[in-house]
């Protein structure tokens, strides 16, 4: 029998700028709703692009599994 004991995303997101689109504001937005879902997550790193887009990386709790040791 497997189980799965701790598990965490390693994702690479990018928030990219149109006429409509505020990638300040979409990041925010996505944290938001990390927050008010309950996800612990830690941004590893944030890069703005020439063009003003935004690239992170981000790791964050995977389901309901606990990740402590991913986010040390």
């Amino acid at each position: 029998m497997r189980r799965i004991i701790n598990a965490c995303l390693l994702q690479t997101m990018r928030f990219d700028i149109s006429k409509e689109a505020n990638p300040e504001r979409d990041l925010e937005e996505y944290f938001k709703k990390l927050d008010k879902k309950g996800v612990k997550y830690i941004m590893e790193s944030k890069e703005i692009e020439d063009d003003k887009s935004i690239v992170i990386k981000i790791k964050k709790q995977y389901n309901d599994y606990k990740s402590d040791s991913y986010m040390d």
